[in-house]
């Protein structure tokens, strides 16, 4: 038996057997189907890409209001589409390396305050206009711009002058930063004709596929660009991406076939999904976060003996321990751990605290109110359970925490970053200079605990300008013990991204940048 195996497995490797085929073949020798599957997996994986066939991908974090705008991309299923149609100037790979995407190569002056990307030697766009440096220009200043509203506007606020020369797209920092390439990656500066300007929902760029149809909080659907620069990428035909909020239906989708990877895993259920014979999870810790954010210019969380309560109120280990499950670990409050380059390990940890929690809020001189905490199954797996612990232990120290349960649709536009206390993600970002920049700096859009402290601003850019990286982990180290003590972040825990895949999906390695493979699951596998 174990020749044919081995010759059915050869057969694979080859081409000329179908999954089906040796399934069927294997069952018929008496080998259960969760080793003939993993043979099978293994034999296709030697084959190396197979192009063509459809990727189903089945997301959380889709809503009716969801635009094609990079500019306003705040939710899992606008960042897997857009992942599709546009591209950035470089990529960060799983391992924290920088690569080429429509910037072929950079090099920074010597004080890395000038930084000069070349455009890709024809590279077009998917309407076959040709890429110039001037749409690069052109992308960053109007995510430079305040109209745009876009989730980049801290990153290229610390932009002096930019220029092209030739193919060559040229930026003069007010302040050196070693680190801004990373900034260069983030995935709402994808970049479009003109920089979007006439229409920057028009889902125009130079990504691998073209969006044929979009339906809002319901499904997206792409053919691949057969004009994309690089054919060692994107081995599909098609690729489909389908809102599926719900966690129950999400993971039905994936067991019975409809979908091929889903997002968001519930931890409680990941193991028992794993020993599924036709698909694997795959977790990957890294950056990302849950979160409860406080609006620090807000009643009655302008008081900071009251946010201070409300962080020794919180049980780290049992949320970790009930809603994790053991896929994360425990946070510190402020939005940076180990996974970070210059992370300082010394500064203590918080612990839950019942005594400290019920002296600072005696402290704050709260009237005793509900004080309302939003939350939604969407805002992360288990926000709704996360919130009813940290309920439950505030309690215990005499603080009155009220739960308001928010609809997922409208969640991200509605209640985040607008209402003064809710749950929340972060993905997190390959550098600290870009995690502050984005959500704690004073003038960024998307500082959604309203954190605006100029002694903050200052340090970070002493920190981007410092290239002795031992002054600037000191320097980092004291951000993070300022957002800690006194911002509107309670970071209870970090948690892994956990996905699910189908046994077809070859190709498929986690990525500490994001879920689905930092959403270039459609570039990197293939179907077997």
């Amino acid at each position: 038996m174990n020749d044919k195996l081995e010759f059915m497995s050869k057969t694979v490797t080859a081409g000329k057997m179908t999954r089906r085929e040796f399934m069927g073949k294997a069952a018929a020798l008496g080998v259960s189907a969760a080793v003939a599957s993993t043979m099978f997996a293994d034999a296709a994986r030697a084959a190396g890409p197979v192009k063509g066939g459809t990727l189903r991908q089945g997301v959380q974090g889709g809503e009716s209001t969801n635009t094609q705008d990079p500019a306003l991309w705040a939710s899992d299923v606008p960042i897997a589409g857009g992942r599709h149609w546009a591209e950035p100037l470089l990529e960060v790979g799983p391992n924290g390396e920088l690569s080429g995407l429509v910037a072929e190569s950079y090099e920074a002056s010597a004080d890395a305050k000038v930084w000069r990307f070349k455009v890709r030697n024809g590279i077009t766009f998917s309407n076959g206009k040709s890429v110039t440096s001037e749409d690069v220009m052109r992308t960053m200043e109007r995510h430079s711009n305040e109209d745009s509203k876009s989730g980049a506007l801290g990153i290229v606020k610390g932009i002096e002058s930019m220029r092209t020369d030739g193919d060559v797209f040229e930026v003069t920092l007010a302040t050196a930063n070693a680190d801004l390439p990373y900034l260069m990656a983030d995935y709402h500066l994808m970049i479009q004709p003109d920089g979007g300007f006439d229409n920057p929902a028009a889902a125009i760029g130079t990504g691998a596929y073209i969006l044929e149809s979009d339906e809002p909080g319901v499904r997206q659907v792409y053919k691949r660009n057969p004009n994309y620069w690089n054919d060692d990428v994107a081995h599909y035909e098609s690729s489909e991406v389908i809102v599926l909020n719900d966690a129950t239906a999400r993971t039905a989708a994936l067991q019975s076939g409809q979908v091929d990877m889903i997002n968001r895993v519930e931890p409680k259920i990941a193991q028992l999904l794993d020993r599924a014979p036709t698909l694997s999870v795959q977790n990957v810790s890294g950056r990302g976060h849950y979160v409860f954010i406080m609006h620090v210019d807000t009643a009655p969380f302008d008081a900071n003996e009251l946010r201070l309560a409300l962080k020794y109120a919180v049980n780290r280990q049992e949320l970790v321990d009930k809603i994790l499950r053991g896929y994360g670990g425990v946070g510190n409050d402020m939005p940076i751990n180990a996974a970070y380059p210059l992370f300082d390990d010394s500064i203590p940890q918080r612990a839950y605290d019942m005594k400290k929690a019920a002296e600072h809020y005696k402290a704050s001189g709260h009237d005793g109110s509900p004080i309302i905490l939003r939350t939604a199954d969407g805002a992360f797996p288990g926000a709704v359970d996360a919130a009813a612990l940290f309920q439950q232990s505030a309690q215990a120290a005499g603080i009155p925490l009220e739960i308001k349960r928010e609809p997922n649709d409208g969640y991200w536009s509605e209640v985040w970053n607008k209402q003064p206390f809710c749950c929340s993600y972060w993905g997190g970002r390959p550098v600290q200079d870009q995690m502050y920049t984005t959500a704690y700096l004073s003038t960024a859009d998307w500082n959604d605990t309203k954190f605006k402290r100029p002694e903050f601003d200052e340090m970070l850019l002493s920190a981007r300008a410092e290239l002795d990286n031992a002054k600037r982990k000191e320097i980092y180290s004291k951000m993070g013990s300022l957002v800690r003590d006194e911002g509107g972040l309670i970071l209870p825990m970090f948690n892994d991204f956990i996905d699910a895949v189908s046994n077809k999906v070859q190709g498929y390695e986690g990525d500490p940048n994001g879920p689905m493979m930092n959403w270039y699951a459609p570039h990197k596998t293939w179907k077997a």
